[in-house]
């Protein structure tokens, strides 16, 4: 683990959650940083979106540091503007940093007020921890339904040295992408620009972070802040960025999975490869719904291999294909050639189907050339039974 130079991380128990566990978090860059965003699309937006996003503008795509709280979202309140501004400004004076410098990000539940003093009372404590070895304790603080944390990274070579990238994201439940999802931090110790950071973050979101799916619902929180603070002294050309590029988008790919692994209730990671489509878009959309359908979630989680739903779900996406010209397999085996069943054990596809991942290839025959991979997780009883007391 290869942490990118120049960042220190902190968390602590501030009191938001019921049970005892960190719920407040530090991400600081010792300096000032390059930083992209892509948030909620979401209507309804949570108030610490609503800050950050101004804080961006304000700065000029430059920042020092993200404050993270979960237990509670500051969304759909009274105070929610008040409470995000508030304890910013209070980090700020601890960081001596300007205020705009401040990211604020929250998760939890919706409607709840905040009380920003069990915030700005820990802030005194969380700062003197702050370490760059505290990164791990940082990815467990903001979990919500999670079941583990998640992290990845990357290193690259350019200019004769090593650039570092790490991400840390959390996402359980209430999750469809529309711009971003859950809450990511991605941290890289590279010197790019913010002109050149955010189409970066930008394509890397819409080739992961928008092709994951759990339940279908966006949230009102959702934040995804990449920050380059140049610690290493390498600045990346043009080929360079390419690469970085790359770089950028196996980790953010890598964090998606881990939360589609990690869906609520979920028993079977599930990846769905469609080809063959006109565009990449146009794949892009016949695997979404795919991923969203309720009955083709329901036939993973019973290791049904019921391609039937697959094709069904695919025909509801508004994108022109030829349901004689598709093809689809599960777990690598062929269950529908030319939009008819294909011959194959289903004792023992169904057995495959009992493991972990499973993998959905939906192939359109034709010359198109789009093709898109989406990530999701199946839909179980646990889904059911964790949402029906989330807030008890």
């Amino acid at each position: 683990m290869n942490l990118p130079l120049g960042y220190r991380y902190a968390s602590t128990y501030a009191g938001i959650r019921k049970a005892e566990k960190d719920d407040l978090a530090l991400i600081v860059s010792d300096t000032t940083a390059s930083a992209a965003a892509v948030f909620t699309r979401n209507l309804v937006q949570a108030a610490p979106v609503r800050l950050s996003r101004a804080h961006l503008r304000a700065s000029r795509g430059r920042a020092r540091a993200i404050l993270v709280n979960a237990g509670n979202a500051n969304c759909a309140t009274r105070t929610g503007d008040r409470v995000a501004l508030a304890t910013s400004r209070a980090a700020a004076r601890l960081l001596k940093v300007p205020v705009e410098q401040v990211l604020p990000s929250s998760t939890g539940v919706i409607g709840v007020e905040l009380n920003p003093k069990l915030i700005t009372a820990a802030l005194p404590a969380l700062v003197a921890k702050l370490s760059p070895e505290a990164f791990t304790g940082v990815a467990n603080a903001i979990l919500t339904t999670d079941l583990k944390p998640k992290i990845a990274f990357a290193d690259l070579s350019i200019g004769g040295g090593t650039v570092h990238l790490a991400g840390l994201t959390k996402g359980s439940g209430m999750i469809h992408p529309n711009m971003a999802t859950t809450l990511g931090y991605l941290m890289t110790d590279a010197a790019i620009s913010p002109r050149d950071l955010q189409p970066l973050l930008a394509a890397a979101t819409n080739r992961t972070y928008n092709r994951l799916s759990v339940d279908g619902d966006t949230s009102t929180n959702d934040t995804v802040v990449l920050l380059a603070n140049g610690a290493s002294g390498l600045k990346p050309n043009a080929d360079d960025r390419a690469m970085f590029q790359e770089a950028l988008t196996w980790v953010m790919q890598d964090l998606v999975e881990q939360i589609a692994r990690d869906g609520e209730g979920a028993s079977h990671q599930i990846t769905i490869h469609v080809s063959g489509a006109r565009t990449e878009d146009d794949a892009a959309r016949v695997a979404r719904v795919i991923a969203n359908s309720p009955l083709v979630k329901t036939a993973i989680a019973g290791s049904d291999p019921n391609w039937g739903r697959i094709l069904s779900a695919a025909g509801n996406a508004g994108v022109p294909f030829d349901p004689a010209k598709v093809d689809i397999s599960l777990q690598g085996i062929p269950v529908c050639r030319n939009g008819l069943a294909a011959r194959f054990d289903e004792a023992a596809l169904a057995q495959k189907l009992k493991a972990s991942a499973c993998r959905i290839r939906f192939l359109i025959q034709g010359p198109g050339r789009g093709e898109a991979r989406f990530w999701t997780c199946d839909l179980t009883k646990g889904y059911i039974d964790i949402n029906a007391s989330y807030r008890t």
